[in-house]
Parts: structure tokens; C-alpha cells; sequence
């Protein structure tokens, strides 16, 4: 066991169980069961330390090495769709400027990466093992509209832009990154606390960026 294990909340479904790393917004997975989960949390190591070197933050290699958990959330209908749709008690905390630049760092590296995983995919990607799965533009008009419908949640109100309107859904980022990169107070109540925002948003880009590359391999 590591001397500083990595601390992490799970949410429980009756079917799914999500972990993730309180510090590290989108290191999150899923299983069936929370060891499982824990496990493929590990996993993921090397495929988000390419986010955070992204956003220019260390991420030593032992880090999935061991872990401590902090909080476990009753899950919901959300979780059983596949949705890490709690929010925690330490989501609820202010969020002070550290953070909330550190935040902005990895929200940025989500979406470089996820553009530069498009660009190298083919527009068909490799169906999903019980033969589904959205194709490649499908996909990105589908992480923009979740987008949209996310950053009214913190006050934000744009009309959902078609995904390759580079400058509508620059004007989206810009906006979600203006609010979650700044720090704030307590008694701040946007539906969403701004902690839960960027770790839902940022792991709902990273699990499409790592499932197109998983399916862009061809059939």
C-alpha cells in the first residue's frame, strides 16, 4: 500500500458502481461491483496521465497504487444509466483559486484531447460489443449538447450549437470555463456546486475520448 493513497468517493447503484478521484476531476470509472470499480479506476492511470500532463500537472505513475475512500453515495436511476449523477458533501465546499485554476487546466486538456482523437478517427467508428455505439460525429454533437445542457445548471444559457460550429461552441467553453475557473464563497447555489460540474463535465469528455479510440480501430 502507498504511504498517500489516493482519495476517492463511489456512488452505488444496484447494478453500476462509479469511483473517482476527489483531487483529479474525470479519473472516474465504473463496474459492477466497487472493487471492480476501484480496479479499473487503477486501470485508467496511464490514460489520464496524458490528461493532466496535458494540463501541465504531475501525475505520478503509483498513483492508482492505493486507495481511500471518502464518501459512498446512494446511486439512482442516473448511475444505472451510466451516469455519475450524485453530488457529494465535499462537492458542496467552497472552491478556492488554486483549485479552480487547476480545475480550468483539465476541463482545456479534455477538450484539446478530444479534438485531436476526432481528427485522427475515422467517421465510422467500430461498433460496440452488442453491436451499437454512436459514430464519430454523432458522438461530438453529443458531448456539445450535453455540454450545453450542463452549463445551464451553473446559470450559463446557450442555444446548443451544431458540433464543428467552431466559434458557437468556443463561446460555450469559454463561458463554462469563465465560471468553473473561478474560486467561490459559501452560499454560492448554482443548481450545480461548481466542484461536481467540472468533474461531471471533464469525465463525460474523457469517456467519449477514450471510447473513440478504443472503436477507431477498424472492424
Amino acid at each position: 500500500m502507498g504511504r498517500n493513497p489516493t482519495v476517492v468517493d463511489l456512488e452505488a447503484g444496484q447494478r453500476k458502481v462509479f469511483a473517482w478521484a476527489v483531487d483529479w476531476p474525470g479519473w472516474c470509472r465504473s463496474a459492477r461491483t466497487e472493487e471492480q470499480a476501484l480496479a479499473a479506476l487503477a486501470d485508467y492511470v496511464p490514460r489520464y496521465a496524458v490528461v493532466a500532463g496535458r494540463a501541465g500537472l504531475r501525475f505520478p505513475a503509483t498513483i492508482g497504487d492505493a486507495f481511500e475512500i471518502r464518501e459512498r453515495l446512494p446511486g439512482d436511476g442516473g448511475t444505472e444509466f451510466g451516469v455519475p449523477s450524485q453530488i457529494s458533501t465535499g462537492d458542496r465546499a467552497p472552491v478556492k483559486a488554486a483549485e479552480a485554476t487547476r480545475a480550468a487546466k483539465l476541463l482545456t486538456a479534455a477538450w484539446e484531447l478530444l479534438a485531436e482523437v476526432a481528427a485522427r478517427s475515422p467517421a465510422e467508428l467500430r461498433k460496440g460489443p452488442r453491436g451499437g455505439g454512436r459514430d464519430r460525429d454523432k458522438m461530438l454533437d453529443h458531448v456539445v449538447g450535453s455540454e450545453a445542457a450542463y452549463a445551464r445548471q451553473l446559470g450559463i444559457k446557450h442555444k446548443q450549437p451544431a458540433f464543428d460550429d467552431e466559434a458557437a461552441v468556443g463561446a460555450l467553453r469559454a463561458d463554462l470555463l469563465a465560471v468553473l475557473g473561478r474560486p467561490t464563497r459559501a452560499g454560492d447555489a448554482p443548481k450545480w456546486p461548481h466542484r461536481y460540474a467540472t468533474r461531471r463535465i471533464v469525465w463525460h469528455v474523457l469517456d467519449h475520448v477514450w471510447e473513440m479510440e478504443d472503436r477507431a480501430t477498424s472492424a
